[in-house]
């Protein structure tokens, strides 16, 4: 791997020393700087996902600090997820009009603002404009879409492996942020767990700002594997280009499939576990902090499974991957209500460490459908289909909540959760392929 990260720097050399009126360059063996803004996003996005690690741990503490019942939070954390995934494809265009750099800081400070807000709430309204509004906007210009967007401009070869790495990010995070948030619920409360996460998202704006670049143009090289290409002008109207990406697109069979399994995905992940799995698990008596210890393993192999699903995607048909990775999390749910407990035993590990390789191994494939189908357009496209993602996650945050208050019990929300999953990989088998000549 090392190998090739160097070896490409020669190509990128070639690649700048042949545009037009550039001097010939000798050949320098050193890491690209692509892996560099790779690692620069990926770190970014570690910072910038320290608040999803919150939701689940803040259900409880919340219900019995201000009453507000688990269907109010949730739809906090519904609107937090909406806006994440809608505000991606805007996002996307945004980078394309005013760089990266610009947007992601915009997005950090964003988010600070939304978690130091909370601190001061007292009512569920506030909740909706912090955790909901504010949040979400944050969290959302520094979606799937930004790895997609730098992953596009700076990488020819190896694409499928960078998303894969770039998504387990997220995974990062919440390896990161989860058991400490969870201890700092535990012992001194949930406002200095908000204080924790403003400040990891404002730490990362110096190496956003300071070493992120928007093009490879900008340093004098060609995209990693690829050759030297100008840097295009800023596109103007960029809502505009985002709607008719998403006309365009909508036209179109393949978009919607890639946005029905995708908002199953979401509501499977995001909506589901994450936002309820730990209220779920000290319903039956775990405490919580071994509950967002079980969490904060699935995404140590989380990050195995996205990167591995990354490699899987260079290499075999992205519609047969993503129908195995539906069935067998579909599958996974139906038996996870048998094994909550008071106490982590085998069985209870098992999932988490089979769940945690599925979490997000869905993203390589999607994304690369996406750009087979849509090309130059897939970064926008596939924005879209994340919002399709959130819109999922976010109506599982919902009634999720919603269904505990009815029945007292998460186990109807399991088993509909793991119908919805063979749904989406009967969806994923019928995507058409494109031939190409």
């Amino acid at each position: 791997m090392l190998g090739d990260v160097t070896q490409t720097t020669d190509t990128a050399t070639r690649g700048a020393s042949e545009a037009p009126g550039r001097p010939s360059r000798p050949r320098v063996r050193r890491v690209h700087r692509a892996w560099i803004v790779a690692a620069v996003t990926f770190v970014t996005i570690i910072g910038g996902a320290a608040f999803n690690s919150l939701p689940g741990l803040l259900i409880d503490p919340l219900n019995r600090e201000f009453g507000w019942s688990r269907g109010e939070i949730g739809l906090a954390v519904s609107v937090d997820m909406a806006l994440y995934g809608l505000t991606a494809p805007f996002a996307a265009a945004l980078m394309d009009r005013f760089g990266i750099r610009r947007v992601v800081a915009v997005a950090l400070g964003a988010v600070a603002a939304g978690a130091l807000g909370s601190v001061w709430m007292t009512a569920s309204w506030q909740l909706m404009i912090y955790w909901g509004v504010l949040v979400g906007l944050g969290t959302g210009s520094m979606a799937l879409a930004f790895s997609a967007t730098v992953t596009n401009r700076w990488f020819v070869a190896r694409r499928g492996l960078v998303t894969g790495i770039l998504t387990a990010a997220g995974a990062s995070g919440q390896l990161v942020f989860l058991p400490l948030c969870a201890w700092i619920v535990a012992h001194h409360g949930w406002r200095p767990a908000s204080v924790t996460v403003a400040l990891a998202a404002l730490a990362v704006v110096p190496f956003v700002w300071f070493l992120l670049r928007d093009h490879p143009a900008d340093v004098g090289l060609a995209p990693y594997g690829g050759t030297y290409e100008e840097k295009p002008a800023p596109a103007r109207g960029a809502a505009r280009r985002t709607l008719r990406v998403l006309a365009d697109a909508a036209r179109t069979g393949p978009f919607w499939l890639l946005a029905g399994t995708f908002a199953i995905c979401g509501a499977s992940t995001n909506g589901l576990i994450r936002t309820h799995f730990v209220p779920s698990a000290h319903d039956h008596g775990m405490p919580i902090t071994a509950a967002a210890s079980l969490l904060a393993v699935i995404g140590v192999f989380d990050i195995i499974g996205t990167v591995f699903s990354g490699w899987l995607t260079d290499r075999f048909d992205a519609r047969r991957l993503l129908a195995a990775y539906y069935a067998l999390r579909g599958v996974s749910l139906l038996f996870l209500p048998m094994l909550m407990a008071p106490e982590v035993h085998p069985p209870m590990v098992f999932f988490i460490v089979f769940y945690g390789l599925d979490w997000v191994a869905t993203v390589p494939p999607t994304l690369a459908l996406c750009r087979e189908h849509y090309g130059d357009d897939s970064a926008i496209v596939f924005g879209w289909v994340l919002a399709s993602h959130q819109v999922g996650a976010a109506l599982v945050a919902f009634l999720g909540g919603v269904a505990r208050d009815t029945f007292g019990t998460y186990d109807v929300v399991w088993y509909a959760s793991g119908a919805l999953c063979a749904t989406a990989a009967l969806m994923a088998l019928v995507i058409r392929r494109v031939r190409t000549p």
